[in-house]
């Protein structure tokens, strides 16, 4: 299955930087994502993006999964010749990533 299928999100940018929230559907669910969305598996999925790095935060009182993402912008809104300057589009993308329960 794909993350959507379990889980939704919402992406903000920061200069050259995006982060990904992961919140799922049901909480059942929030130590599966624990498990599979890793900085590692993040890095491999946005590997054409060049991430520099990226940085999980766990929030298991909400209970979601922030990624920051950094350098993925092509320089930011300013700078980016790209058509989604504010990476809005990145979250969806995200949620494209199988993962299996």
């Amino acid at each position: 299955m794909k993350l959507y299928d379990i889980a939704h999100s919402r992406t903000g940018d920061k200069g050259n930087h995006s982060n990904i929230s992961l919140i799922p559907y049901d909480p059942v669910h929030f130590t599966r994502l624990v498990e599979c969305v890793t900085e590692e598996a993040v890095v491999k999925w946005f590997e054409l993006r060049k991430p520099t790095k990226v940085t999980r935060y766990v929030l298991p009182n909400l209970p979601a999964i922030n990624f920051v993402l950094e350098d993925v912008l092509d320089g930011g809104v300013n700078q980016s010749l790209n058509l989604d300057t504010h990476g809005k589009s990145l979250s969806s993308f995200l949620l494209e990533m199988p993962i299996e329960l």
